[in-house]
């Protein structure tokens, strides 16, 4: 870790407590359990190392989609991540997907990145290849689905910054948005990955 990723990580806890409050403590839920119009299995992704990914595979587990940056004051939620990963393998997969949209947190290249990951944090989930994940023309197709209604049935939620999740469910559902405050870790998220299948 550089200088200012170690004080980012000094600080991390801070940050969470401060931030929790804003926007980025959001929670939104698909209360209604509104079906998405397009499949969410349809969707592909190219990992770091050029591979493409069907999401197609994540059929029958739940799946929580974030964007990352090694360079935020949230980055220290890999480890969060990893651990829930590692405790929940067998009915959660986490797709991480490194961006540089919010204050170019994310300098480095696909290579550098899983690099910094493995080192700092152990992950050991997909890491696909940087992306935009913010509304507009290069938005990938992934984040297209996850932030517009018409294709995931209720959500325009875009991430409001780096480490905002997505839980879709064991059918291909999408549950919830949380904001980057809302630590992977934290009840809101446990409790959702504890509800029943949808029905």
């Amino acid at each position: 870790m550089n200088f200012r990723q170690r004080l980012l990580k000094a600080v991390y806890p801070l940050i969470m407590k401060l931030s929790r409050r804003s926007k980025n403590g959001k929670v939104l839920e698909n209360r209604q359990r509104i079906a998405p119009a397009a499949s969410f299995y349809d969707l592909k992704a190219l990992d770091n190392r050029g591979n493409e990914v069907p999401f197609a595979q994540f059929r029958g587990k739940k799946v929580l989609v974030v964007n990352t940056a090694s360079n935020c004051g949230y980055t220290n939620q890999y480890e969060a991540l990893q651990q829930l990963y590692q405790g929940r393998r067998d009915d959660l997969v986490i797709v991480g997907f490194p961006a540089n949209d919010f204050k170019e947190q994310e300098r480095s290249n696909d290579q550098e990145i899983a690099q910094f990951c493995q080192v700092n944090f152990g992950v050991t989930f997909p890491l696909m290849k940087k992306a935009q994940v913010v509304k507009g023309p290069q938005q990938h197709p992934v984040f297209q689905w996850l932030s517009q209604p018409e294709r995931n049935g209720w959500n325009p939620q875009a991430p409001d910054w780096n480490f905002s999740k997505y839980l879709i469910d064991e059918k291909g559902q999408l549950t919830h948005y949380f904001g980057p405050a809302v630590a992977p870790d934290s009840p809101e998220v446990q409790e959702a990955l504890q509800k029943n299948r949808s029905v």
